[in-house]
């Protein structure tokens, strides 16, 4: 089953950006904290990052950037009394590849991925809010609604597995 829930009473605010810095080995969340990475790979297809987290809910984070779909896929290690029924949590956004660096975009919208069982589609409302407010031109906006629509249909494809879905396009991720 797929479908689309939205955060009531959030607050409308800028796209987030985001910067991964392979040399620093460092990660610029979008409030400007910079946190040390445990593990960079880069892959010709996307970039693998995992780290520590300093947040109530969870204490490590793994990620895999792709920015041929449009998609970061992350892992959280949640602290206990926090845990959340999902496996994978999937931003939609621009992910920008370098060398050295690369660096990121997050169009609001997110999928929740229960392996086997679901993906939820998060925050539309926030995409349209953004929009509408100037904060986000309708181009993005497109892009998000497209890309978070070929990503469910994708994973929904493959039993609800994003990994299954990544596999089947070259692009076989790794969590260790």
């Amino acid at each position: 089953m797929t479908r689309s829930t939205g955060t009531a009473g959030h607050s409308i605010h800028p796209p987030k950006h985001e910067v991964f810095d392979l040399e620093a080995m460092t990660n610029t969340d979008p409030k400007g904290f910079v946190r040390p990475v445990a593990e960079y790979r880069a892959e010709p297809w996307g970039l693998y990052m995992a780290r520590s987290a300093d947040h109530p809910s969870f204490d490590h984070v793994q990620s895999w950037l792709l920015p041929e779909l449009g998609v970061r896929a992350t892992i959280f290690r949640f602290t206990p009394g926090n845990e959340r029924d999902q496996d994978r949590y999937v931003d939609i956004g621009r992910y920008r590849p370098g060398p050295q660096r690369w660096t990121s975009v997050d169009f609001y919208v997110d999928l929740v991925v229960r392996t086997g069982r679901e993906t939820e589609v998060l925050d539309v409302d926030e995409l349209f809010d953004a929009t509408g407010s100037g904060l986000l031109d309708a181009e993005s906006a497109t892009y998000a609604v497209e890309t978070a629509m070929r990503a469910t249909d994708g994973i929904a494809a493959h039993g609800h597995d994003f990994d299954a879905w990544t596999r089947s396009l070259g692009m076989p991720i790794d969590w260790a």
